[in-house]
């Protein structure tokens, strides 16, 4: 697989442990240098890091709470002063309590929805400014396919994750003008993994993609070109917590 990835710096919320430590991985394979965001996961971030380098890969690990815009601001703007610039940035990080609706609390609401939806806010607004300053780039947010379809014990989470698709949809829109694609992969499949100490779970996405948003914000097959490529046509054309 090459992904045109040569020189160019990836950031992977959640990118630590599970799903998110398997897309850290490709991106530097492909040659990205890959910023890797944690929230608790630092040891484990530190190893990826030190993984990454011993293949010869760039990376770096960087501790911030995707729902805090504060602290996603200034991690960004690390990101770029570390290693130079920002092209790639890959949702991955969420929260998910799998419970029957009716068993939640508004407080188990408000986590989940700032994990999963706030975060995926706060990392777009963070760093489509540096993408823009650079004349392009990619945002790719990756959901379960309770987010589509719907899942029992995960209503909040699939809710948060069914408005990441639409704001896509319009940030495709939004964003083309800036020669930066925005793409959804929403994963068939995908599994809470991780219990936490207070018995909610970290995701991981699974593998499978199956849908995507491209530059017209109309859902089109993925086949064509991956999103994580940098783009080589004008944008407007097709182009979880791991913590």
């Amino acid at each position: 697989m090459n992904l045109g990835l040569g020189g160019k710096v990836a950031l992977v919320t959640g990118g630590a442990r599970d799903v998110g430590r398997e897309i850290s991985l490709t991106l530097a394979r492909e040659g990205a240098a890959v910023a890797v965001n944690y929230l608790h996961s630092k040891a484990e971030a530190d190893a990826l890091v030190a993984e990454i380098v011993r293949l010869g890969g760039r990376a770096a690990a960087y501790g911030a709470d995707v729902a805090d815009h504060g602290a996603v601001s200034r991690m960004v703007e690390r990101i770029v002063s570390d290693l130079g610039r920002l092209d790639v940035v890959v949702n991955n990080a969420g929260l998910v309590a799998p419970k029957l609706f009716l068993e939640t609390t508004p407080e188990e609401w408000r986590r989940e929805v700032d994990v999963c939806l706030y975060g995926v806010f706060n990392v777009c607004h963070a760093a489509a400014p540096k993408l823009a300053a650079q004349k392009g780039g990619r945002i790719i947010s990756i959901v379960g396919d309770s987010a589509r379809v719907g899942q029992q014990r995960l209503g909040v989470s699939a809710g948060a994750r069914g408005a990441v698709l639409s704001l896509t949809r319009t940030l495709a829109k939004e964003f083309g003008r800036l020669d930066i694609t925005v793409n959804a992969l929403a994963s068939a499949g995908s599994r809470p993994r991780t219990p936490t100490r207070n018995g909610s779970r970290r995701i991981a996405s699974a593998s499978s993609p199956s849908t995507r948003s491209g530059g017209s914000g109309s859902p089109t097959t993925w086949r064509r070109s991956s999103p994580f490529s940098p783009p080589t046509s004008p944008a407007g054309s097709p182009g979880r917590r791991s913590a």
